[in-house]
C-alpha cells in the first residue's frame, strides 16, 4: 500500500476514487513519563517519553487508516494527514486521514 502526503503517485494513473479513509486513536499521559517529564522540564531537553507515545499513536493511527482503505480495495492513500487534538486532561487523540484510490501505472 503506497501512503503519500501529495495528491497524485508519480508513474502511476489514478484510475478509481474510493473516498474518505481515516484512523485515529486517543492516548493518555503516563504517570511515569509525568514524572520524568517534569524533571526534564527544570533542566530542559527533549521528553524522550512524550516523543514515543506521540510517535506510536501516529503509527497505530495511519495503521488503522491503511485497514480502513484495504477493505475498500484500495491501491494506495493519497493526501495523507494528521491531527492531533486534545481530548481530556492528559488525553489526545492522533487522526490520520486520506483518500484511498486505486491505480494503473508502470508497476501494476
Amino acid at each position: 500500500m503506497i501512503i503519500t502526503n501529495i495528491e497524485t503517485v508519480p508513474g502511476y494513473d489514478v484510475v478509481d476514487h474510493l473516498g474518505l479513509v481515516q484512523g485515529s486513536t486517543v492516548r493518555a499521559k503516563h504517570v511515569g513519563r509525568d514524572i520524568m517529564a517534569g524533571l526534564k522540564n527544570i533542566v530542559s531537553g527533549e521528553l524522550a517519553g512524550y516523543t514515543e507515545l506521540l510517535e506510536e499513536a501516529r503509527f497505530e493511527a495511519i495503521d488503522r487508516m491503511k485497514s480502513e482503505a484495504k477493505a475498500k480495495g484500495a491501491d494506495a492513500v493519497v493526501n495523507v494527514r494528521l491531527s492531533t487534538s486534545a481530548v481530556t486532561h492528559g488525553a489526545a487523540e492522533i487522526l490520520a486521514y486520506g483518500t484511498a484510490v486505486r491505480l494503473a501505472g508502470k508497476d501494476r
